[in-house]
């Protein structure tokens, strides 16, 4: 990209992010974490540093990228139990490096055969709160991470998922000190957690652990030999599978060991755009991630938003204002392909983008965004009615990763059991955390997000890639439910309209807004920019906020670099693979 690939090495003493025990009795030996660094033979991007060190090292025993995503989707269930695992979804995105062909594995949660449109209504026929409706079994799709894995490792593979699941084995056996990330997220979710058999893991005694305690997952580990010894079966036709549907149905919903047999994955081709010159692969539809992103972008293009400040106000207006059409579009036309018609050529045909962009005014606030007609540039026709959803959802969390190898080969991977700690619900006896995802069903029916049986939600997930020349240059994602969109649409932005370094572009201010009355941003937006925004008609608010999560990789084919990036907004770790410096050793 149009940057120097300068470094900044952010060394943090993390000792596996924790402080070391007074009652250890010899020191315990610290491990220096980069939140930043470079590699000539891999590259490993992650929210966490263990999760990040047991990917390096599949890379360094002479694994490919998929193996580490593999081996670090695991890891990532034992270091982040309140962000994704095997009782949730994802999408993985592969760029292979022999073939050159991107392709999307997704493991998005299905509603079970049970579910219903009208499932998230009361008697009277009014949504229940969003509060109550996440916390239940009705709210848990079928999990598909698993699923997505062994379909990964199946076609891109050359190691098994004995030896990658190992490490995570022992890693949730005999425990490692918690971090300020997930000591915030026990404390924060405590009493969600005190409701379910989460509360003899996490709220020992019924304190919850706090961080540079240890925490031991004996029943994930038990899980965890389980497909080791029998594979994805023993999750999807076995006892896991038994006692988790019996678990959702404890708490209420209707999932059936069938439904569990019934799951698989899709392969999926992504949506495709240009910017500036460089060609972006990202997710189609369930994801509404790649088509708002391409979107916004679009309209975007022609502001040449780089004749601003990077923290200006006007900076901020435009992306504002994108943002607000964007997301008016977004709550009436995506939805699941498999049920309904998503008009992603129309939302993106070049008529319909300037037809956005007028509406976009350069002083001051449009009040009064509303979804466009994309059909009047696409075949078909929608199959479905506007509807009006309640505005009480929180937003989602997740972990997002990316991996590079000396082959070529690239992972960008978001993977997710959508709340933190998903519903609450802990699997007894198997220590699995299950995910919430059917509360991304609108709770009003008739839309085309409604609740149908077998149908995936909508997501926001959007792993993406960027090329140059027909090769791959940039990672990019993030977690933060829908400001996923925007954080990496800012990163993109940043890095190639801006021409900033990589760790400079991820870590600049992001805002986040999905209409006029809803707006979040991060700090070093000066008060003044703010106060300008709000004389346009903006409702920024008094305090700002983290939005999103970004893990990044910038390739460097001429110099034959991978530049790694962790955002600081958790304690992840970039940790680059040199095999001859380690042969010169």
């Amino acid at each position: 990209m149009k940057r120097s690939l300068s470094v900044f090495l952010i060394a943090i003493l993390l000792a596996g992010g924790f402080p070391v025990s007074t009652e250890a009795k010899k020191p315990e030996k610290k491990e220096e974490y980069s939140q930043v660094d470079v590699g000539r033979d891999g590259m490993v991007a992650t929210a966490h540093p263990l999760a990040s060190k047991i990917g390096a090292e599949v890379l360094k025993k002479g694994g490919n990228a998929i193996d580490a995503a593999v081996a670090i989707q695991y890891a990532l269930n034992v270091t982040e139990p309140m962000m994704s695992g095997i009782g949730g979804g994802g999408f993985m995105m592969v760029y292979d490096g022999k073939t050159e062909e991107t392709t999307i594995i997704n493991s998005r949660e299905r509603a079970p055969a049970g579910a219903a449109p009208d499932m998230f209504l009361d008697e009277n026929g009014v949504p229940i709160p969003f509060s109550e409706r996440y916390k239940g079994g009705t709210a848990v799709g079928v999990p598909g991470t698993l699923k997505g894995l062994e379909t990964a490792l199946d076609m891109w593979g050359t190691r098994s998922m004995k030896e990658l699941i190992s490490p995570s084995i022992k890693l949730a056996e005999k425990g490692f000190k918690i971090d300020s990330v997930l000591a915030a997220a026990i404390s924060d979710n405590a009493e969600t957690l005190s409701a379910t058999a989460a509360k003899d893991v996490f709220l020992p005694d019924g304190t919850p652990l706090k961080e540079g305690d240890k925490l031991v997952q004996k029943d994930l580990a038990k899980t965890f030999k389980l497909i080791r010894s029998k594979g994805t079966d023993a999750f999807y036709k076995g006892e896991i599978g038994q006692a988790l549907a019996g678990t959702v149905q404890d708490f209420g919903g209707s999932m059936t060991p069938d439904d569990l047999k019934k799951y698989d994955v899709t392969i999926d081709e992504p949506i495709w755009g240009e910017y500036q010159g460089y060609e972006i692969a990202s997710m189609p539809p369930p994801s509404s991630g790649g088509v708002f992103l391409l979107q916004m972008l679009k309209i975007l293009d022609d502001f040449n938003l780089s004749q601003y400040d990077v923290r200006s106000a006007e900076k901020y207006h435009l992306l504002a204002e994108a943002m607000h059409l964007a997301y008016a579009d977004r709550a009436v036309y995506a939805g699941d392909p498999e049920f309904v018609n998503v008009p992603a050529d129309g939302l993106l045909h070049p008529d319909y983008i300037s037809e956005r962009q007028e509406l976009i005014s350069l002083d001051a606030v449009n009040p009064n965004p509303q979804a466009g007609d994309p059909w009047k540039y696409e075949e078909g026709a929608a199959d479905y009615e506007q509807t009006v959803q309640p505005n009480d959802r929180q937003y989602g969390e997740t972990t997002h990763f990316s991996v590079t190898d000396k082959w070529g080969n690239v992972v960008s991977y978001t993977t997710t059991i959508e709340q933190v700690f998903g519903t609450g619900i802990l699997v007894p006896g198997y220590g699995l955390m299950l995910n919430n995802e059917l509360t991304d069903f609108d709770a009003v029916p008739g839309g085309a997000n409604e609740v149908q049986p077998n149908k995936r939600p909508l997501s926001s997930m959007t792993p993406t890639i960027v090329f140059e020349d027909d090769k791959p240059v940039l990672t990019v994602g993030s977690p933060g439910g829908p400001t996923i969109i925007t954080s990496v649409l800012q990163t993109i932005l940043h890095t190639i309209e801006y021409d900033m370094e990589l760790k400079a572009a991820v870590e600049e201010p992001r805002i986040y807004t999905n209409n006029v009355n809803s707006y979040r941003f991060e700090s070093g937006i000066s008060s003044d920019v703010i106060t300008r925004l709000k004389q346009m008609g903006h409702k920024f608010g008094p305090s700002p906020v983290v939005i999103g999560n970004v893990q990044s990789i910038l390739i460097d084919h001429e110099k034959g670099t991978f530049k790694g990036v962790a955002d600081s907004s958790r304690n992840g770790a970039a940790i680059g693979v040199d095999l001859k410096k380690k042969k010169d050793k």
